[in-house]
């Protein structure tokens, strides 16, 4: 069987050639039908030989937030009719990477232990644009096993300033 991502590299490349006029909206609604294609309930009802195309795409479409424009109806029901709504999370993480390189920036991941207000997360981002040298999209993950300090992960390349991390380099240091 192929790889998912060989899977969903056709159909990112057309959506962000579909949609290069609005990236940013495409972006939104992608990202949503990603997650909402995550779910496992979803996946098994879709794979069910008594539910139909309009079925699960009335299902999907009915448990999305915001309400789907043309484009993502017609892209959605194209994805449930070709049989890859499992490759639909795979579709939106490439979709986003060739939004992001066109743009030149980068998804940031902040793991942070407790909550973090737009405010301190614009701060944190001018800071760390300046430290990875790139224009960040930065989003926050709580984990509260971090203890305190921040986790930032920019593609491959992680910045690990936590409470965890520091005990975990006193502890190899003693145990040396």
């Amino acid at each position: 069987m192929a790889e998912l991502a060989t899977i969903a590299r056709p159909y990112a490349e057309a959506l962000f050639k579909a949609s290069a006029a609005d990236l940013s909206t495409a972006a939104v609604w992608v990202d949503e039908l990603g997650v909402i294609a995550q779910n496992a309930q979803l996946q098994q009802f879709a794979d069910s030989p008594k539910v139909t195309v309009d079925q699960t795409f009335d299902l999907i479409a009915s448990v999305a937030k915001t309400a789907l424009p043309n484009q993502a109806k017609n892209f959605l029901r194209t994805v449930i009719e070709n049989g890859r709504l499992s490759v639909l999370p795979e579709i939106a993480h490439q979709f986003r990477a060739l939004k992001n390189a066109q743009s030149g920036s980068s998804d940031a991941v902040v793991y942070s232990a407790f909550p973090i207000d737009e405010s301190a997360l614009a701060e944190v981002a001018v800071m760390l644009e300046k430290r990875f040298g790139r224009k960040l999209n930065a989003s926050v993950v709580l984990q509260p096993e971090l203890i305190g300090g921040i986790r930032v992960v920019v593609g491959d390349e992680v910045l690990d300033t936590s409470v965890k991390a520091r005990l975990e380099q006193m502890k190899v240091a003693l145990t040396a």
